[in-house]
């Protein structure tokens, strides 16, 4: 199993910033791709950012230049930092971790979802 704790999150003015973070815990040999989605209300959840283990990134186009997603492997977090916010990143933002188990084979795990509020 995968425990997934996220922090961070809250209310903003546009043209903010914020950082969300996520650590991964629990039993798993590894931890493959990291990544951050969002649902906004009345909306389908969407993908934000990925990063593999080798630290190649992924970006919803509606984000490049303003968000960034990294990972400490040591501490098996992700990071996503958001600069120049706007009213539309308003939505809760999910954690999504994909981990190895020694014998279940690919475990993929969500975290609570931390909302994140962006006012204009």
């Amino acid at each position: 199993q995968v425990q997934l704790v996220e922090s961070g999150g809250g209310l903003v003015q546009a043209g903010g910033s914020l950082g969300l973070s996520c650590a991964a815990s629990g039993s798993f040999s590894s931890i493959r791709a990291m990544g951050w989605y969002r649902q906004a209300p009345g909306k389908q959840r969407e993908l934000v950012a990925t990063v593999t283990s080798g630290g190649s990134t992924n970006y919803a186009d509606s984000v490049k230049g303003r968000f960034t997603i990294s990972r400490d492997n040591a501490k098996n977090t992700v990071y996503l930092q958001m600069n120049n916010l706007k009213p539309e990143d308003t939505a809760v933002y999910y954690c999504n971790v994909q981990a190895r188990h020694w014998y279940k084979g690919t475990l993929d795990a969500w975290g609570q979802g931390t909302l994140v509020t962006i006012s204009s």
